[in-house]
Protein backbone atom coordinates (compact mmCIF):
# COMPACT_ATOMS: atom_id res chain seq x y z
CA UNK A 1 0.00 0.00 0.00
CA UNK A 2 1.39 3.20 -0.82
CA UNK A 3 2.52 5.36 2.31
CA UNK A 4 2.47 8.92 2.98
CA UNK A 5 2.46 11.62 5.63
CA UNK A 6 -1.15 12.74 4.87
CA UNK A 7 -2.21 10.95 7.60
CA UNK A 8 0.60 11.23 10.08
CA UNK A 9 0.75 14.86 12.74
CA UNK A 10 1.94 18.17 11.84
CA UNK A 11 5.27 17.02 13.36
CA UNK A 12 5.95 14.41 10.02
CA UNK A 13 4.67 16.76 7.55
CA UNK A 14 7.41 19.20 9.28
CA UNK A 15 10.15 16.60 9.35
CA UNK A 16 9.74 15.73 5.38
CA UNK A 17 9.67 19.30 4.25
CA UNK A 18 13.06 19.68 7.03
CA UNK A 19 15.05 16.86 5.11
CA UNK A 20 13.73 17.82 1.74
CA UNK A 21 15.00 21.78 2.02
CA UNK A 22 18.35 20.61 3.75
CA UNK A 23 19.21 18.23 0.88
CA UNK A 24 17.93 21.18 -1.35
CA UNK A 25 20.02 23.39 0.45
CA UNK A 26 23.25 21.66 0.36
CA UNK A 27 22.90 20.30 -3.77
CA UNK A 28 21.98 23.69 -4.87
CA UNK A 29 24.74 25.55 -2.63
CA UNK A 30 27.32 22.93 -4.47
CA UNK A 31 26.05 23.73 -7.90
CA UNK A 32 26.14 27.45 -8.12
CA UNK A 33 29.42 27.51 -5.66
CA UNK A 34 31.27 26.68 -8.91
CA UNK A 35 30.36 29.89 -10.36
CA UNK A 36 32.77 31.26 -8.06
CA UNK A 37 35.53 28.78 -8.71
CA UNK A 38 35.17 29.42 -12.55
CA UNK A 39 37.21 32.62 -12.93
CA UNK A 40 40.31 30.90 -10.97
CA UNK A 41 39.92 27.58 -13.08
CA UNK A 42 39.90 29.93 -15.84
CA UNK A 43 43.44 31.47 -14.63
CA UNK A 44 45.39 28.26 -13.69
CA UNK A 45 44.02 25.89 -16.14
CA UNK A 46 44.29 29.01 -18.75
CA UNK A 47 40.67 27.82 -20.28
CA UNK A 48 38.84 29.42 -22.70
CA UNK A 49 34.86 30.26 -22.37
CA UNK A 50 34.08 26.90 -24.64
CA UNK A 51 36.02 24.43 -21.58
CA UNK A 52 34.23 26.74 -18.97
CA UNK A 53 31.11 25.97 -20.50
CA UNK A 54 31.83 22.43 -20.67
CA UNK A 55 32.84 22.11 -16.96
CA UNK A 56 29.81 23.10 -16.14
CA UNK A 57 27.81 21.09 -18.72
CA UNK A 58 29.85 17.99 -17.43
CA UNK A 59 28.12 18.58 -13.28
CA UNK A 60 25.07 19.76 -14.89
CA UNK A 61 24.46 17.26 -17.48
CA UNK A 62 25.42 13.91 -15.34
CA UNK A 63 22.49 15.93 -12.61
CA UNK A 64 20.49 15.99 -15.21
CA UNK A 65 21.00 12.67 -16.98
CA UNK A 66 20.60 10.76 -14.05
CA UNK A 67 16.92 12.12 -12.94
CA UNK A 68 14.69 9.49 -13.94
CA UNK A 69 17.67 6.43 -13.26
CA UNK A 70 17.75 7.74 -9.90
CA UNK A 71 14.04 7.85 -9.50
CA UNK A 72 13.91 4.33 -10.54
CA UNK A 73 17.02 3.68 -8.37
CA UNK A 74 14.71 4.81 -5.22
CA UNK A 75 12.43 1.95 -5.92
CA UNK A 76 15.20 -0.54 -4.68
CA UNK A 77 16.45 0.86 -1.87
CA UNK A 78 14.64 3.75 -0.70
CA UNK A 79 14.18 7.45 -1.65
CA UNK A 80 15.43 8.54 1.99
CA UNK A 81 18.38 6.05 1.46
CA UNK A 82 19.11 7.29 -2.10
CA UNK A 83 18.41 11.05 -1.20
CA UNK A 84 21.02 11.01 1.28
CA UNK A 85 23.89 8.72 -0.13
CA UNK A 86 23.42 11.52 -3.37
CA UNK A 87 24.54 14.00 -0.52
CA UNK A 88 27.42 12.16 0.53
CA UNK A 89 28.91 11.45 -3.10
CA UNK A 90 28.36 15.10 -4.19
CA UNK A 91 30.24 15.84 -0.96
CA UNK A 92 32.49 13.92 -1.53
CA UNK A 93 33.50 15.25 -5.03
CA UNK A 94 33.78 18.78 -3.61
CA UNK A 95 36.17 17.60 -1.24
CA UNK A 96 38.28 15.56 -3.82
CA UNK A 97 38.16 18.82 -6.62
CA UNK A 98 41.28 20.02 -4.34
CA UNK A 99 43.56 16.96 -5.37
CA UNK A 100 42.49 17.59 -8.84
CA UNK A 101 44.50 21.48 -9.13
CA UNK A 102 47.17 19.63 -11.80
CA UNK A 103 44.66 18.40 -14.17
CA UNK A 104 41.74 19.66 -15.31
CA UNK A 105 40.86 16.41 -17.01
CA UNK A 106 40.94 15.48 -13.80
CA UNK A 107 38.74 18.16 -12.32
CA UNK A 108 36.00 17.53 -15.15
CA UNK A 109 35.74 13.70 -13.95
CA UNK A 110 35.40 14.50 -10.76
CA UNK A 111 32.69 17.16 -11.70
CA UNK A 112 30.71 14.55 -13.46
CA UNK A 113 31.03 12.60 -10.05
CA UNK A 114 29.49 15.24 -8.22
CA UNK A 115 26.47 15.88 -10.45
CA UNK A 116 25.50 12.06 -10.10
CA UNK A 117 25.16 12.42 -6.67
CA UNK A 118 23.31 15.61 -7.36
CA UNK A 119 20.95 14.61 -9.33
CA UNK A 120 18.70 12.53 -7.00
CA UNK A 121 17.55 15.28 -4.83
CA UNK A 122 15.28 17.46 -6.85
CA UNK A 123 13.19 14.59 -8.09
CA UNK A 124 13.12 12.66 -4.72
CA UNK A 125 12.76 15.45 -2.22
CA UNK A 126 9.40 17.23 -4.39
CA UNK A 127 7.57 14.16 -3.95
CA UNK A 128 8.33 13.40 -0.49
CA UNK A 129 6.75 16.98 0.06
CA UNK A 130 3.93 16.57 -2.82
CA UNK A 131 3.22 13.53 -0.83
CA UNK A 132 3.13 14.78 2.26
CA UNK A 133 0.51 18.05 1.54
CA UNK A 134 -2.34 17.19 -0.39
CA UNK A 135 -3.89 20.46 -0.25
CA UNK A 136 -3.06 22.80 -3.59
CA UNK A 137 -2.44 25.93 -1.94
CA UNK A 138 -0.90 24.41 1.41
CA UNK A 139 1.57 21.95 -1.04
CA UNK A 140 2.32 24.82 -3.34
CA UNK A 141 3.59 27.10 -0.03
CA UNK A 142 5.71 24.25 0.83
CA UNK A 143 7.47 23.47 -2.53
CA UNK A 144 8.06 27.01 -2.29
CA UNK A 145 9.70 26.89 0.85
CA UNK A 146 11.82 23.92 -0.11
CA UNK A 147 13.04 25.84 -3.48
CA UNK A 148 13.78 28.97 -0.71
CA UNK A 149 15.96 26.12 1.09
CA UNK A 150 17.88 25.86 -2.50
CA UNK A 151 18.37 29.52 -3.23
CA UNK A 152 19.71 29.57 0.73
CA UNK A 153 21.86 27.20 -0.16
CA UNK A 154 23.18 29.35 -3.02
CA UNK A 155 23.48 32.33 -1.53
CA UNK A 156 25.37 30.65 1.67
CA UNK A 157 27.73 28.53 -0.30
CA UNK A 158 29.34 31.01 -2.79
CA UNK A 159 29.56 33.53 -0.31
CA UNK A 160 31.06 31.28 2.23
CA UNK A 161 33.73 29.86 -0.71
CA UNK A 162 34.57 33.48 -2.30
CA UNK A 163 35.22 34.68 1.56
CA UNK A 164 37.48 31.65 1.90
CA UNK A 165 39.42 31.97 -1.20
CA UNK A 166 40.72 35.32 0.57
CA UNK A 167 42.06 33.10 3.14
CA UNK A 168 43.10 30.34 1.48
CA UNK A 169 44.09 28.77 -1.39
CA UNK A 170 40.95 26.75 -3.93
CA UNK A 171 42.06 23.51 -2.56
CA UNK A 172 41.79 23.84 0.62
CA UNK A 173 38.43 25.56 0.64
CA UNK A 174 36.82 22.96 -1.67
CA UNK A 175 38.16 20.15 1.32
CA UNK A 176 36.20 22.19 4.12
CA UNK A 177 32.86 22.82 1.92
CA UNK A 178 33.25 19.58 1.23
CA UNK A 179 33.49 18.24 4.85
CA UNK A 180 30.79 20.57 5.79
CA UNK A 181 28.34 18.67 3.21
CA UNK A 182 28.76 14.90 4.43
CA UNK A 183 28.32 17.04 8.19
CA UNK A 184 25.01 17.97 6.96
CA UNK A 185 24.23 14.50 5.51
CA UNK A 186 24.84 13.02 9.12
CA UNK A 187 22.86 15.28 10.61
CA UNK A 188 19.43 14.43 8.32
CA UNK A 189 20.26 10.79 9.17
CA UNK A 190 20.45 11.61 12.64
CA UNK A 191 16.58 13.48 12.71
CA UNK A 192 15.44 10.45 10.92
CA UNK A 193 16.80 8.11 12.99
CA UNK A 194 13.55 6.71 14.05
CA UNK A 195 10.80 7.60 11.42
CA UNK A 196 12.56 7.98 7.76
CA UNK A 197 10.40 9.88 5.27
CA UNK A 198 8.60 7.41 2.94
CA UNK A 199 7.07 8.00 -0.90
CA UNK A 200 4.94 6.70 -3.12
CA UNK A 201 7.26 5.20 -5.62
CA UNK A 202 4.76 2.86 -8.13
CA UNK A 203 6.33 0.14 -9.56
CA UNK A 204 7.05 0.19 -13.43
CA UNK A 205 4.80 -2.24 -14.34
CA UNK A 206 2.05 -0.53 -12.64
CA UNK A 207 2.54 2.64 -14.61
CA UNK A 208 2.92 0.53 -18.17
CA UNK A 209 -0.31 -0.97 -17.40
CA UNK A 210 -2.06 2.29 -16.26
CA UNK A 211 -1.47 5.18 -18.60
CA UNK A 212 2.17 4.53 -20.42
CA UNK A 213 4.26 7.15 -20.19
CA UNK A 214 3.31 10.87 -20.64
CA UNK A 215 2.58 11.55 -23.86
CA UNK A 216 1.99 14.91 -25.43
CA UNK A 217 -1.71 14.21 -26.22
CA UNK A 218 -3.99 14.84 -23.16
CA UNK A 219 -0.63 16.13 -21.00
CA UNK A 220 -0.20 18.93 -23.62
CA UNK A 221 0.01 21.39 -20.73
CA UNK A 222 2.49 19.88 -18.59
CA UNK A 223 4.59 19.47 -21.68
CA UNK A 224 4.30 23.14 -22.61
CA UNK A 225 5.50 24.09 -18.42
CA UNK A 226 8.40 21.43 -19.34
CA UNK A 227 9.20 23.55 -22.49
CA UNK A 228 8.97 27.32 -20.50
CA UNK A 229 11.06 25.16 -17.74
CA UNK A 230 13.84 24.39 -20.51
CA UNK A 231 13.81 28.01 -21.59
CA UNK A 232 13.99 29.35 -18.15
CA UNK A 233 15.91 26.91 -16.99
CA UNK A 234 18.84 28.14 -19.93
CA UNK A 235 18.71 31.81 -19.54
CA UNK A 236 19.55 31.42 -15.87
CA UNK A 237 22.38 28.65 -16.52
CA UNK A 238 23.62 30.53 -19.41
CA UNK A 239 23.54 34.30 -17.50
CA UNK A 240 24.93 32.95 -14.06
CA UNK A 241 27.87 31.00 -15.56
CA UNK A 242 29.18 34.13 -17.96
CA UNK A 243 27.96 36.97 -14.90
CA UNK A 244 31.68 36.19 -13.39
CA UNK A 245 33.56 37.19 -16.50
CA UNK A 246 31.16 39.92 -17.55
CA UNK A 247 31.67 41.24 -14.02
CA UNK A 248 35.56 40.77 -14.51
CA UNK A 249 35.42 42.52 -17.67
CA UNK A 250 33.73 45.88 -15.07
CA UNK A 251 37.16 45.65 -13.28
CA UNK A 252 35.61 43.36 -10.22
CA UNK A 253 38.00 41.74 -7.87
CA UNK A 254 37.00 37.81 -6.88
CA UNK A 255 35.32 38.81 -3.78
CA UNK A 256 33.27 41.66 -5.53
CA UNK A 257 32.04 38.53 -7.71
CA UNK A 258 31.36 36.66 -4.81
CA UNK A 259 29.09 39.95 -3.17
CA UNK A 260 27.05 40.07 -6.39
CA UNK A 261 26.24 36.21 -6.80
CA UNK A 262 25.44 36.55 -3.39
CA UNK A 263 23.22 39.15 -3.71
CA UNK A 264 21.31 37.87 -6.90
CA UNK A 265 21.34 34.42 -4.44
CA UNK A 266 19.65 36.36 -1.59
CA UNK A 267 17.24 38.07 -3.88
CA UNK A 268 16.16 34.64 -6.00
CA UNK A 269 15.69 33.36 -2.17
CA UNK A 270 13.07 35.70 -1.89
CA UNK A 271 12.04 35.80 -5.30
CA UNK A 272 11.05 32.03 -5.44
CA UNK A 273 9.18 32.51 -2.51
CA UNK A 274 7.48 36.02 -3.52
CA UNK A 275 6.42 34.60 -6.75
CA UNK A 276 5.39 31.00 -5.24
CA UNK A 277 3.01 33.21 -3.47
CA UNK A 278 1.88 35.22 -6.27
CA UNK A 279 1.22 32.19 -8.25
CA UNK A 280 -1.23 31.52 -5.56
CA UNK A 281 -3.13 34.75 -6.04
CA UNK A 282 -2.48 36.03 -9.14
CA UNK A 283 -2.61 33.01 -11.64
CA UNK A 284 1.09 31.36 -12.97
CA UNK A 285 0.27 32.75 -16.20
CA UNK A 286 0.65 36.33 -15.07
CA UNK A 287 3.59 35.37 -12.53
CA UNK A 288 5.43 33.88 -15.52
CA UNK A 289 4.96 36.34 -18.31
CA UNK A 290 5.75 38.99 -15.74
CA UNK A 291 9.02 37.33 -14.43
CA UNK A 292 10.36 36.82 -17.77
CA UNK A 293 10.40 40.33 -19.20
CA UNK A 294 11.39 42.01 -16.31
CA UNK A 295 14.25 38.99 -16.74
CA UNK A 296 15.48 39.93 -19.84
CA UNK A 297 15.26 44.42 -18.72
CA UNK A 298 16.93 43.23 -15.35
CA UNK A 299 20.36 41.50 -18.00
CA UNK A 300 20.02 44.56 -19.98
CA UNK A 301 20.63 46.61 -17.33
CA UNK A 302 23.75 44.64 -15.48
CA UNK A 303 25.06 45.33 -18.50
CA UNK A 304 24.42 48.68 -19.18
CA UNK A 305 24.90 49.97 -15.49
CA UNK A 306 28.58 50.35 -14.15
CA UNK A 307 30.08 48.13 -11.66
CA UNK A 308 28.83 49.53 -8.41
CA UNK A 309 25.24 50.00 -9.79
CA UNK A 310 25.29 46.07 -10.84
CA UNK A 311 25.66 45.54 -7.41
CA UNK A 312 23.54 47.39 -5.85
CA UNK A 313 20.78 45.86 -8.40
CA UNK A 314 21.82 42.98 -7.85
CA UNK A 315 18.77 41.29 -5.19
CA UNK A 316 16.18 42.57 -8.20
CA UNK A 317 17.67 40.56 -10.93
CA UNK A 318 17.67 37.19 -8.44
CA UNK A 319 13.92 38.26 -7.47
CA UNK A 320 12.85 37.87 -11.32
CA UNK A 321 15.68 35.73 -12.72
CA UNK A 322 14.47 32.37 -9.91
CA UNK A 323 11.23 33.46 -9.52
CA UNK A 324 10.35 31.82 -12.73
CA UNK A 325 11.02 28.60 -11.27
CA UNK A 326 9.56 28.28 -8.19
CA UNK A 327 5.69 29.27 -9.93
CA UNK A 328 6.87 26.11 -12.37
CA UNK A 329 8.16 23.47 -9.72
CA UNK A 330 4.84 24.02 -8.33
CA UNK A 331 2.72 23.86 -10.89
CA UNK A 332 4.07 20.20 -11.71
CA UNK A 333 1.50 18.33 -9.54
CA UNK A 334 -1.69 20.18 -10.80
CA UNK A 335 -0.92 19.17 -14.18
CA UNK A 336 -0.87 15.29 -13.81
CA UNK A 337 -2.71 12.44 -11.96
CA UNK A 338 -1.48 11.78 -8.51
CA UNK A 339 0.05 8.01 -9.93
CA UNK A 340 2.22 10.28 -12.42
CA UNK A 341 3.44 12.63 -10.49
CA UNK A 342 6.53 10.75 -9.38
CA UNK A 343 7.24 10.33 -13.27
CA UNK A 344 6.25 13.99 -13.93
CA UNK A 345 8.74 15.55 -11.75
CA UNK A 346 12.04 13.03 -12.88
CA UNK A 347 11.06 14.16 -16.87
CA UNK A 348 10.56 18.10 -15.78
CA UNK A 349 13.63 18.15 -13.50
CA UNK A 350 15.43 16.22 -16.34
CA UNK A 351 14.68 18.57 -19.24
CA UNK A 352 15.06 21.93 -16.86
CA UNK A 353 18.51 20.46 -15.33
CA UNK A 354 19.49 19.22 -18.69
CA UNK A 355 18.53 22.58 -20.52
CA UNK A 356 20.92 24.06 -17.76
CA UNK A 357 23.49 22.06 -18.54
CA UNK A 358 23.44 22.50 -22.31
CA UNK A 359 23.03 25.78 -22.26
CA UNK A 360 26.56 26.94 -20.82
CA UNK A 361 28.54 24.99 -23.73
CA UNK A 362 26.43 26.77 -26.10
CA UNK A 363 26.80 30.27 -24.91
CA UNK A 364 30.58 29.49 -24.13
CA UNK A 365 31.15 28.80 -28.03
CA UNK A 366 28.87 31.68 -28.70
CA UNK A 367 30.93 34.27 -26.40
CA UNK A 368 34.28 32.66 -27.94
CA UNK A 369 33.00 34.16 -31.02
CA UNK A 370 31.11 37.61 -30.40
CA UNK A 371 32.38 38.52 -26.62
CA UNK A 372 30.55 38.25 -23.11
CA UNK A 373 28.30 40.95 -23.75
CA UNK A 374 26.54 39.99 -26.79
CA UNK A 375 26.13 36.66 -25.39
CA UNK A 376 24.43 37.90 -22.50
CA UNK A 377 22.69 40.10 -24.83
CA UNK A 378 21.31 37.01 -26.53
CA UNK A 379 20.64 35.43 -23.39
CA UNK A 380 18.33 38.06 -22.64
CA UNK A 381 16.20 37.70 -25.80
CA UNK A 382 15.49 34.21 -25.47
CA UNK A 383 14.23 34.44 -22.26
CA UNK A 384 11.56 35.97 -23.96
CA UNK A 385 10.59 32.93 -25.97
CA UNK A 386 8.38 31.93 -22.64
CA UNK A 387 5.90 34.15 -23.14
CA UNK A 388 4.08 32.49 -26.34
CA UNK A 389 4.50 29.26 -24.70
CA UNK A 390 1.99 30.31 -21.77
CA UNK A 391 -1.20 30.16 -24.23
CA UNK A 392 -1.64 26.32 -23.61
CA UNK A 393 -1.52 26.72 -20.05
CA UNK A 394 -4.88 28.84 -19.62
CA UNK A 395 -7.90 26.97 -17.44
CA UNK A 396 -5.20 23.89 -17.06
CA UNK A 397 -4.26 23.99 -14.03
CA UNK A 398 -6.69 21.92 -12.12
CA UNK A 399 -5.85 18.71 -9.95
CA UNK A 400 -6.67 15.63 -11.52
CA UNK A 401 -7.00 12.25 -9.93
Amino acid sequence: MAESYTGEPLAAHKKVLWTGSMAHFIQDGFTDMLYVFFPVWQAQFALSFTEIGFLKTLFSGTLAGFQVPASSFARRIGAFELLVSGILLTSAAVFFLGYSAGSPIMLGCILAVGGIGASVQHPLSSLLISNAYTGINARRTALSTFNVAGDIGKLVLPGAAAYLMMQYSWMSVSHILGLFGMGLAAVILLNNRETRPKTNVPEAKTLRAADGYLKWKGNEAFWSLSTIGIVDSATRMGFLTFLPFLLQEKGAALSTTGLVLSLIFAGGAAGKFVCGMMAVKFGVLRSVIITEIMTTLCIFAMIVFPLHAAIVFSPIIGIVLNGTSSVLYGSVPELVVEKRRQQAFAIFYTLTIGSGAISPSVYGIISDFVGIKVCVIIVAVVALLTIPLTVPLKNKFLVKG
